[in-house]
């Protein structure tokens, strides 16, 4: 273990009773920050280590995903910080183009006014008053939650720096021709009125109708079925497979479109499925991406028939209906025409929602901006397959290869007033103009700025370089760029990751943005669902924050955090938590009451009891383990160690132990008094990234110290004693016999009993004091009689339990759960034995009852066991 070597401060050198987390929580936080130990110096000549914060929306609160994420991320950075790297973890927050824009609407709209109402200019103000009042409290509940984040580096994605990234960018791609302008089918969301990327598209079955209707008369008919009827309006052809023989004599020619007394042609195209349905499709190619191909091939016109919000706009009876009001309708109209040939209702099928606001997506045509992402994909893929940037856990990789080399160009304009305004201007004879961060825009008659925005995806792609400064050659943007690591849920894989990739790649010559992606899952309940408001089971992190304590909630969310895997988590086990931290809190008193140290060195080997070898040998082993756990991010892992040994060999055992050496003082407890100091020390430094409060209180009161975040963190000595280790074994195994066996007679808890220890010969000899410590044993007296004997790891426990319990109520109440026993096993028996039974019983209801039988055999042998040795009444 390493030695810290800070300036002793001037801590109480009391603890008090209980730990009460509200009262210290806050003060320690701010006096962190205050001292400026999350502060990262790009100036240092340390290695560096950096993380960003997946950053959350400016309209957001703490919710348990984010209290999960930040607290396996600050874990990370506390213990690098402590190993003595130049740590930075960026904090910032996304401007959220639709979710912001919704939330300032929704407030214009209680004055009965529309951003329209506004204007651009005035409702941009608007949106920024918002945020300067209401948005951003996410930064207050990090606090809470104990983020060591840098707070003198807080970004925000639409700040001067990183508008200034996105133009440059912008510009760069669009020179290099991977920006373009083109009209292709997008996902149109008619209330939020915008177009959304794909992976902003949400599917879910819902109940629908699938109408059959017949196009054309006669031999020259055709029967077509779709979902969607209001968008026939605007069908330009009916397509068939070319080598489909019912339909050769009609390629080429053409039929009525019902209802429009227009003719449109029949086209082979090898994108329809013959054996699917009737095999022929309506083409509607400026209201389906797949019927737009179509008609990119055909050369066939694009019609749309309606407007941004989803009305009716072809000439007809059906104008100014909305989309579902006009399908009804012209279902109607088509089967009063004798053109419905069937029906299906309801029909559940798969329809694509808005993620924001529900509503249902309409594919739609419309001139966009996009991004080229084949040779941005392609890159982010490699960089994956040559071993550049490592996918951990391992077996998520082909989630991301499946996304990055099927990856279509990603639609980037959205038609809103919030965001990143895209850099081109239009001028009076038809010129496009992109301008570049440091260009003048033109000026004149004419001219005009597109009046899009960017994807907000877009400018938190660049979050790993434009945080630090880029485009400029800053000092922070050399010693923290890439990354270390990027700590993220596996479900903005596609979202975010692969953005950060391909941009990082792209605008820093080939060098991606991290070396390590560690995906983690959701958090879910304790029955591991998700959790929502709707489901009533949604949970509010700084309600279980105010009544456990941080620790306690950020100690239950890392300790169910495996990689790649959903969490579920309930109450009673953050609950579970805080009783770990109250164990150390009231462990570390005690110690500190018997002396517990950190001066001076530690004792030689042959000055230390068996019980200090055993105890330091386990806690270099302990530092070992966790080290490997942290460097896989076995989050769960290293918890699980750390609380083992915290609370089972050290509070439980170790002090357990030792009370006989204290109580009896001397010089062997001045020794063990500076082994548990030592002990506790390393141990409070390896809790310290995950539960940061309560070790902070504890070590500098331990120690004099200033504070644990600036701590060395542990490392292994290399000290080993397998010997202590077996020995140590040994009288484990003897007290949780002995214990096992007192229950079993009855004997309640902490009852005193006398017994003889014949432990003559044995590793366990010089340990009786404290066997009998641990098991509350009297000396046997004159009148000791040996009602019991136990054989243990080649000793002897004789006890007399003849004044400890009431035997024949003790024979009773065996004898009577001997017979409940049997009379189970006699019905399992029975049921097993019954041939009918066997052949008709499913397999895993036979293999209950089985387990049933063996369960009862192992009670009566348990039982018959404790009559025997019931002592003579």
């Amino acid at each position: 273990m390493t030695e810290n070597t800070q300036t002793p401060s001037s801590p109480d050198s009391e603890l008090p009773t209980t730990y009460a987390p509200a009262e210290v929580e806050g003060k320690l936080y701010e006096r962190w920050v205050e001292r400026g130990y999350f502060e990262a110096d790009a100036t240092s000549d340390k290695p560096a280590y950096t993380i960003v914060i997946p950053p959350p929306n400016v309209t957001g609160s703490l919710h348990l995903g984010h209290a999960f994420e930040h607290t396996l991320i600050d874990a990370l950075t506390r213990r690098k910080r402590m190993q003595g790297y130049e740590t930075l973890w960026q904090p910032g927050m996304d401007h959220a183009g639709i979710a912001t824009q919704n939330v300032v609407e929704r407030e214009l709209a209680k004055e009965g006014k529309s951003r329209h109402d506004l204007g651009r200019e005035a409702f941009v103000e608007r949106v920024w008053q918002w945020k300067g009042e209401s948005g951003g409290q996410i930064s207050g509940q990090m606090r809470r939650l104990g983020d060591g984040v840098d707070w003198s580096r807080e970004r925000f994605t639409m700040d001067e720096g990183l508008s200034q990234a996105v133009q440059t960018i912008f510009k760069k791609l669009y020179d290099d021709e991977l920006i373009y302008r083109a009209e292709r089918i997008i996902n149109w969301c008619p209330r939020c009125l915008t177009a959304i990327s794909d992976i902003e598209v949400e599917y879910q079955d819902d109940d629908g109708e699938l109408v059959s209707i017949r196009y054309g008369e006669g031999d020259a008919s055709i029967v077509v079925a779709t979902t969607r009827a209001e968008t026939m309006l605007g069908d330009t052809a009916v397509a068939v497979h070319p080598d489909d023989e019912r339909y050769q004599h009609l390629i080429g020619t053409e039929i009525e479109l019902p209802l429009t007394g227009r003719r449109i042609p029949v086209v082979a195209d090898e994108h329809v499925d013959p054996a699917f349905g009737t095999g022929a499709v309506k083409v509607t190619p400026a209201h389906d991406p797949n019927d737009f191909e179509i008609g990119q091939r055909h050369n066939l016109p694009s019609l749309a028939v309606m407007d941004e919000h989803a009305v009716i706009t072809a000439h007809g009876p059906f104008q100014g209906l909305d989309r579902l009001e006009a399908r009804s309708a012209i279902v109607a109209a088509l089967r009063a025409d004798g053109r419905i040939v069937a029906e299906k209702r309801p029909y559940v099928h798969s329809v694509g929602h808005c993620s924001r606001c529900k509503t249902t997506i309409e594919p739609r045509l419309s001139m966009q901006w996009w991004v080229k992402v084949g040779p941005l994909a392609k890159a982010a893929g490699d960089a994956v397959r040559d071993g550049k940037v490592k996918i951990h856990p391992q077996e998520m990789e082909k989630r991301y290869f499946d996304w990055v080399d099927n990856l279509h160009d990603w639609c980037i304009s959205r038609q809103l007033w919030w965001g990143h305004r895209i850099p081109v201007w239009y001028g009076p004879n038809g010129e496009v103009v992109c301008v570049g961060p440091d260009e003048q825009p033109p000026t004149g008659e004419g001219w005009h700025q597109d009046t899009d925005v960017l994807d907000t995806w877009f400018s938190s792609g660049l979050w790993p370089f434009s945080t630090l400064g880029w485009p400029q050659q800053t000092e922070s943007l050399a010693k923290f760029y890439p990354n270390s690591v990027l700590v993220t849920g596996y479900d903005i894989l596609f979202f975010w990751v692969a953005r950060m990739m391909m941009f990082g790649l792209y605008a820093m010559d080939g060098t991606p943005p991290f070396h390590t992606i560690a995906l983690h899952g959701m958090v879910r309940d304790q029955f591991g669902k998700k959790m929502s408001k709707s489901f009533g089971n949604a949970v509010n992190p700084l309600d279980w924050m105010d009544t456990y304590g941080s620790d306690a909630v950020r100690f239950t969310l890392a300790r169910g955090a495996n990689p790649g895997v959903d969490v579920p988590i309930g109450e009673d086990w953050v609950q579970a938590s805080r009783n770990f931290a109250n164990k150390i809190w009231n462990a570390t008193r005690f110690a500190m009451m018997n002396g517990a140290t950190v001066e001076g060195d530690l004792p030689p080997a042959e000055q230390l009891s068996a019980t200090d070898r055993w105890i330091l040998s386990r806690l270099n082993k302990t530092v070992a383990e966790v080290d490997a756990f942290y460097e896989d991010y076995q989050f769960s892992k290293l918890c699980d160690a750390l609380y083992h040994f915290a609370w089972d060999e050290v509070f439980d055992w170790y002090v357990e132990l030792s009370k006989t050496t204290f109580f009896a003082g001397g010089e062997q407890a001045k020794v063990s008094a500076r082994v548990l100091g030592e002990v506790l020390d390393v141990t409070l430094r390896l809790l310290h990234p995950v539960v940061p409060f309560v070790t902070e209180t504890l070590w500098t009161t331990l120690t004099g110290r200033e504070s644990v975040v600036i701590a060395d963190w542990p490392t292994d000595s290399g000290f080993r004693d397998d010997a202590a280790e077996r020995e140590i074994a040994l009288v484990q195994q003897l007290v949780t016999e002995v214990r096992r066996f007192c229950t079993d007679q009855g004997l309640k808890s902490g009852q005193k009993v006398p017994a003889r220890l014949e432990l003559a010969g044995t590793p366990l000899a010089g340990h009786e004091a404290a066997i009998r410590q641990l098991l509350k044993l009297q000396p046997e007296t004159d009148a000791f009689q040996a009602t019991a004997s136990l054989p243990v790891a080649g000793a002897t426990v004789a006890l007399d339990l003849s004044g400890a319990i009431d035997v024949e109520a003790e024979r009773k109440r065996l004898t009577k759960a001997l017979a409940a026993a049997e009379k189970e096993k006699a019905q399992a028996e029975g049921k097993l034995g019954n041939e009918a039974f066997l052949a008709k019983a499913p397999d895993n209801v036979v293999d209950k009852i089985k387990g049933r039988l063996a369960q009862a055999e192992e009670d009566i042998a348990r039982i018959q066991a404790q009559l025997a040795n019931l002592p003579a009444a």
